[in-house]
């Protein structure tokens, strides 16, 4: 699921602020080909003005005049609308599809609370989601499944995993779950070949990239542009960009100075996956080195070594490839272990 879209949430509490009455849409279900995937926003105002897009442009226009029934009466509602075929294909979809969408009206003094608190945990980097009683519209945030109870603290780790927000039935009626994960940092030590090709591959998924290289030769903005480059040793450079459980470490210098260090850190944090490139034989003397430097064993079978999932790849960029699938093999939970 893409990145959601922060902008709509931080427009709405501006526009509360201006004293404007203030609606707000999001996409809760979709089947088909939905021109908008589900966490989708589009908020307007009391005189039509609007900003986001639940469905590409294909029924803004009734969410639009339905908000001006919303924000009357100060009641919330569940919308359902079928994308018709040819309606699809004009916004560049092979073919229709259905969507369910929530529209409630925010309120100053109650709504922009929970979106402030909502908002200062995604900057901080903490999975939140804001759960949502479509019957009532009363919302709560979650910082993990132990917030809430049965199904839905299953659903809510599920939705974790994947990126997805979901809506299901609760023991008062319907409820709708949206993750605000934050992005995905992989932190690439080493501004060799590989990386080359890993970066470009990592930015079109949405993550945020740093290459962290002590050697000036290697970490240039020629072979690197528009990457954040930090020209420090590992063991300064990472806490200071920070290895949280959305990060991913993926180390290829093959230079024992700069990996091992790199490892140790991330090691003794919540980084998802770390890997490591190198043969079995490199990585055998890795793991004695490691050792005789007090990581523990648990904390070495961490490492994904040699890395990434075995396509048999040729070349830099088929190696990144498998990099970037072992990536995300392990964050939705499919990885299958070693090979």
């Amino acid at each position: 699921m893409p990145a959601p879209d922060l902008s709509i949430l931080r427009s709405a509490l501006n526009w509360l602020a201006e004293g404007r009455r203030v609606a707000l849409a999001t996409v809760i279900q979709t089947w088909g080909s939905a021109p908008q995937p589900v966490g989708s926003q589009l908020l307007i105002d009391g005189d039509g003005n609007f900003l986001g897009s639940v469905s590409g442009g294909c029924v803004e226009g009734a969410v639009i005049t339905e908000a001006a029934d919303v924000l009357s009466s100060g009641k919330s509602k569940v919308l359902k609308y079928k994308v018709e075929d040819g309606t699809a294909w004009k916004v560049g979809l092979a073919c229709g599809g259905t969507i369910r969408i929530f529209l409630q009206p925010l309120a100053a003094g109650s709504t922009d609370g929970v979106l402030r608190q909502l908002l200062g945990e995604v900057e901080r980097r903490r999975p939140i989601a804001l759960v949502t009683e479509l019957a009532t519209g009363a919302a709560n945030l979650a910082h993990s499944p132990a917030d809430l109870h049965g199904e839905l603290a299953l659903a809510l780790e599920d939705a974790f995993g994947r990126d997805r927000s979901v809506s299901l039935e609760g023991h008062d009626g319907e409820v709708f779950i949206n993750v605000f994960n934050p992005r995905v940092r992989l932190v690439i030590i080493g501004a060799v070949h590989v990386a080359q090709s890993l970066v470009p591959m990592a930015r079109a998924l949405g993550y945020d990239v740093a290459i962290v290289d002590p050697r000036s030769a290697f970490a240039t903005e020629e072979r690197f542009t528009g990457v954040e480059i930090a020209s420090e040793w590992p063991d300064e450079a990472l806490p200071r960009i920070g290895v949280d459980r959305r990060t991913a470490v993926v180390v290829l210098s093959h230079d024992p100075k700069i990996d091992d260090p790199a490892l140790i850190y991330a090691l003794g944090s919540e980084a998802f996956y770390v890997g490591a490139l190198g043969s079995k034989q490199t990585h055998a003397k890795r793991v004695e080195r490691l050792r005789q430097a007090g990581i523990a064993a648990a904390d070495i079978e961490r490492i994904h070594a040699p890395i990434g999932l075995d396509i048999g790849a040729q070349g830099s960029a088929e190696i990144a490839l498998s990099i970037i699938a072992e990536i995300t093999a392990t964050q939705r939970g499919k990885w299958q272990g070693r090979r």
